[in-house]
This record gives C-alpha cells, sequence and structure tokens, in this order.
C-alpha cells in the first residue's frame, strides 16, 4: 500500500470550557462538525466528539482489515456489522485518557468455519492500524460472532 496522508481541519472558538470547536475534512464527507467539552460529556443531537470520531476510524479499519482478511483466507463476506466504542476515563495521576476501545463485530461469510474465523479476526486485529495506534496506550478488546457459517 502506498503511503496516505489525510487531514481534518478545526477552529476553535472560547475558552475550554464554555467553547466550541468545528470539525470538517476536505473531502466534504463533513464539513463544520460541531464540538465542545460538553460533548465529551453528554451525547448531543447534531455535534460530535473526538472519541466518537476515533471509535468511526477503528470501526472503520476493523471492519477493511477484517474484509481482507476473509478475502485472503478464500472466504470474502457477505456482510459485516462493526461498532467499535472507545472510552475516556479518568486515570488516577495522569488525567483523562483514552482507556479502550471495544469492537463488536458480525460477520455473514458462507463457507467459514468457527476455527478459521476465529484466527482470521485476529489476523484481523493485528493488521488493523487503529488497533495497533490504540493498544500502543490503551486496551483493544475485540469480540466476533460469526453468521451463516458452516
Amino acid at each position: 500500500m502506498p503511503r496516505v496522508e489525510r487531514q481534518a481541519e478545526v477552529s476553535w472558538e472560547g475558552n475550554l470550557a464554555r467553547g466550541e470547536g468545528r470539525i470538517s475534512v476536505p473531502s466534504g464527507v463533513f464539513s463544520g462538525a460541531a464540538y465542545s467539552a460538553a460533548t465529551r460529556i453528554a451525547q448531543r443531537p447534531e455535534t460530535t466528539s473526538p472519541e466518537e470520531l476515533l471509535a468511526a476510524a477503528h470501526a472503520g479499519c476493523f471492519a477493511m482489515s477484517l474484509a481482507g482478511e476473509l478475502t485472503r483466507a478464500g472466504t470474502p463476506p457477505e456482510r459485516l456489522d462493526v461498532t467499535a466504542q472507545v472510552t475516556l476515563d479518568e486515570v488516577p495521576g495522569q488525567g483523562h485518557l483514552i482507556v479502550r476501545s471495544a469492537i463488536s463485530a458480525r460477520a455473514r461469510v458462507p463457507g467459514a468455519d468457527e476455527a478459521s474465523f476465529s484466527q482470521v479476526v485476529a489476523d484481523a486485529d493485528a493488521g488493523c492500524t487503529f488497533s495497533a495506534l490504540i493498544r500502543a496506550s490503551a486496551e483493544v478488546q475485540v469480540d466476533a460472532t460469526l453468521e451463516g457459517g458452516e
């Protein structure tokens, strides 16, 4: 795979407690997505948070990695549904840190069996760049269920 570089742009106005930021990406997929300190604590309609964006990135990366590993194993998936739940928590003496990203995946993979699926899931986690990034300072949990296997 060639080198990949992507960017996001953020503008922030005000102090941390009452300020608000806007996140945009050059692709235009989202532009001016609002976030604030409050959105990190409570979900609010039409706002996001850095943790929500990290969860989306991790789920997307894992789904692509799993699709690749399943295809390489000769059992391409019909459908993958992946959720990532990122946890930001206070760590004594260190402040607030990302402490966990929990992946939950459901896979409809005709022709796959449980034993080979378990190995493919482990390989997908090892090959997911966001799992590696998060695992450098936090826990990554993966719970994957095979549906429609033999």
